[in-house]
């Protein structure tokens, strides 16, 4: 199995994060504006993380000026959204050794780091 980092790469966070890293020589890079996420790789992230919402972004500029909030998505919806925009994807997304690791929390990134050294 590929080791990969979902990420953007015009995002600080994970510009960051990228630069913390080592042996990222590792990693395959998936720059999620310049390459959009296939359905397929959702459905492997989903697998490994259980659900959509997990991998979904609630911080996204988009999810506020849509008013997403103020409505109940179901897995199908946010499968959809996670699809139809980068932005939604909650990042960076590592998956390393068939384990995915989703966000930019010091857990991950200590966990991530860890695995890489």
């Amino acid at each position: 199995m590929t080791n990969k980092i979902y990420y953007l790469a015009s995002c600080d966070t994970c510009r960051k994060i990228i630069k913390s890293l080592p042996n990222s020589d590792k990693l395959v890079f998936h720059d999620i504006r310049q390459n959009p996420i296939t359905e397929s790789e959702l459905d492997e992230m989903h697998q490994l993380s259980g659900s959509y919402e997990a991998l979904f972004s609630k911080k996204a500029q988009l999810y506020k000026s849509m008013n997403l909030k103020n409505q109940a998505l179901t897995e199908v919806d946010y499968k959809k959204y996670l699809l139809d925009h980068y932005t939604f994807l909650s990042r960076p997304v590592f998956i390393i050794d068939g384990k995915i690791y989703i966000g930019n929390s010091q857990k991950n990134t200590n966990e991530v780091i860890a695995i890489l050294s």
